[in-house]
């Protein structure tokens, strides 16, 4: 193998996760600093002349070992050991290395976090509009719009932040979505969703730039920031009443949750929530088991405490 500066390695490798990959810059960001601690870790230096076999699956276990006494957790040690597989994955399909040391070594395991939730009356306490001043009516106009089009297609932020005015099909009453991946999925919503939507695209006729292609505009007109987004819904909910930190993946859950619960499809729920893979939709059947479980407690006559 021809002598090549590990930084020039890494460039291409983030330039593919980016080009070929079409991962978001988000993602290349995680990636990068999981190799800087890579780097660190291994004392390796971007510019020196980089020969990728010399380094072997007991550098890996060790990294993993000093990372975890640095107290990184379970699931983030199993991201870590991910990106470095895929690091080797890349290197070995353009020759640059003949074999992944990251393969077959195993993370601390990682604690199961269920999701959290809103239940059902809580969901309709945040979205209740309450009237004020006619230039925070106009903003809670379009937060509602916003949380109620979350709420009702399962969004994640970037989904949210991501739509345009063209991606509403009123006739079938649906939206066109743009995931991980850049993959694309079309959306049914609700008589309550499409109602809060309708009110804001009429606020935002003033609101809105001219060609601006955005369907959620901020007061300067463009379109506005995923940082923008998960600080009104806070100050949304603190103002509504709810006494608990409420962010925009809590209503994805939420969604997924109430779907689930009703209808026990998690073939659609992991349609609806666009994953890849049915296991990360099965986090959702333990919130429906805590449910049920939490229903038989309270009914059964051997299980209620005296």
């Amino acid at each position: 193998m021809s002598a090549v500066t590990l930084k020039d390695d890494l460039q291409k490798f983030f330039s593919y996760l980016q080009s070929e990959r079409r991962y978001s810059s988000h993602t290349v960001l995680a990636y990068q600093r999981d190799i800087k601690h890579f780097m660190q870790c291994c004392s390796l230096d971007e510019e020196q002349f980089i020969q990728w076999d010399e380094i072997k699956q007991a550098e890996i276990r060790r990294c993993v070992a000093t990372l975890h006494r640095q107290g990184l957790s379970g699931k983030s040690l199993q991201r870590w050991l991910s990106t470095i597989r895929s690091l080797f994955n890349y290197l070995l399909r353009f020759n640059r290395a003949t074999q992944n040391p990251a393969v077959g070594i195993p993370a601390p395991k990682a604690a199961k976090r269920l999701p959290q939730t809103l239940n059902v009356d809580e969901i309709d306490q945040l979205l209740k509009i309450k009237k004020g001043e006619s230039a925070e009516n106009e903003l809670s106009i379009r937060d509602v719009a916003m949380m109620e089009l979350m709420y009702a297609c399962g969004l994640r932020l970037s989904e949210l932040s991501g739509l345009n005015l063209q991606d509403i099909d009123w006739q079938q009453q649906s939206i066109q979505v743009t995931g991980k991946g850049q993959k694309q999925r079309r959306l049914p919503f609700g008589s309550k969703a499409k109602d809060a939507v309708k009110r804001w695209i009429k606020q935002r006729l003033i609101m809105a730039k001219e060609n601006e292609a955005s369907l959620f505009v901020s007061n300067r007109g463009t379109r506005l920031s995923n940082s923008s987004i998960q600080k009104r819904l806070k100050n949304m909910a603190l103002k509504q009443g709810l006494n608990m930190h409420v962010y925009p993946h809590m209503l994805r859950h939420s969604f997924a949750s109430h779907i689930l619960e009703s209808s026990k499809d998690l073939r659609a729920v992991q349609e609806l929530l666009g994953h890849a893979n049915l296991s990360t939709t099965q986090i959702y059947t333990h919130l429906d088991f805590q449910h049920l479980a939490g229903v038989y407690d309270n009914a059964h006559p051997r299980a209620r405490k005296k």
